[in-house]
């Protein structure tokens, strides 16, 4: 392309982005109000994933035993779970040392239990930790049947339920993004309807005088990722704002919560941000062009 033919197009672009200026902001806002939608989603849904991941690492099997199991019978049980494959860590937790962990989980609540008096219901219990994550509900299921033992416990359920959640916020974000991508490939090529319309004589000569369609086409296909590029600026510092408030406010009370670091994270999202807001940009001037421009 021409150093002439580009400062032609830019020139164009200006003047239609003054020309209509209000319609010119209201494209950028939709398309950083939908952006910023779509990057809270992005955050949300890498964020539960990683959560997910996290715990799914850190599962560990509760092994409660029955109470009239003896302490030869537990000594045996212990070493047939030790000789399992993929154990990694065992550790034996009483009743007693049960009973104070829960009460320093209640923390203020622990007046809870004071009708219990003396009375531990608590059984004594082992932690197990195996090697791999995919090891958790196999190694579960052969525990449960070892003789002594009540039953045998891990957290999977939760990092299912997680998942769950997390493939429930996809499908509703997907859905929610779609409706505001068709908002504003409708104002934007609205916008550049406007523009077509006011120079609808002008570009009749430049197709009288041999323009080519390519050459009436970029200002406006660039004039539709200018206002894309604007909107994905305007939503990359509002979500850039609100999630390093966000992971402040959660890491001084949950200091070790599994969030996705600021950076290099919200880099990336950002791309994303900026390349998808020229996209719609680019995709509206696109459909105001075949639809009222016969070229």
């Amino acid at each position: 392309m021409k150093i002439r033919t580009s400062e032609y197009f830019i020139r164009e672009v200006f003047f239609s982005l003054k020309r209509n200026n209000w319609m010119s902001l209201a494209s950028i806002g939709t398309v950083a109000v939908s952006l910023f939608v779509l990057g809270m989603f992005l955050i949300l849904v890498m964020n539960m994933n990683k959560m997910a991941s996290t715990l799914e690492s850190q599962v560990e099997i509760s092994v409660y035993l029955k109470e009239d199991i003896s302490k030869a019978d537990r000594r045996d049980l212990e070493s047939d779970i030790r000789d399992m494959q993929g154990i990694e860590k065992i550790t034996f937790v009483d009743k007693d040392e049960a009973l104070q962990r829960f009460k320093e989980r209640l923390g203020d609540q622990r007046f809870l239990l004071d009708a219990l008096g003396d009375t531990n219901p608590l059984p004594d219990s082992y932690e197990v930790v195996v090697s791999q994550p995919e090891l958790v509900k196999t190694a579960a299921a052969a525990i449960s049947n070892f003789s002594g033992v009540e039953t045998a416990k891990y957290g999977q359920d939760v990092v299912e339920h997680l998942f769950d959640i997390t493939r429930l916020i996809r499908v509703f974000g997907l859905l929610l993004m779609a409706l505001l991508a068709a908002a504003t490939l409708f104002i934007i090529s609205n916008t550049i309807r406007l523009t077509v319309f006011a120079r609808r004589k002008e570009i009749a000569i430049m197709k009288y005088v041999g323009a080519t369609d390519w050459f009436i086409r970029w200002p406006f296909m660039i004039e539709g990722m200018v206002l894309g590029f604007f909107g994905g600026i305007l939503a990359t510092i509002t979500l850039r704002l609100a999630y390093t408030a966000m992971t402040a406010k959660i890491y001084s009370t949950l200091a070790f919560f599994p969030l996705l670091p600021v950076y290099p994270f919200l880099n990336y999202v950002s791309i994303v941000l900026l390349l998808s807001g020229m996209v719609i940009g680019a995709l509206g001037s696109t459909i105001s062009l075949k639809r009222f421009l016969k070229v």
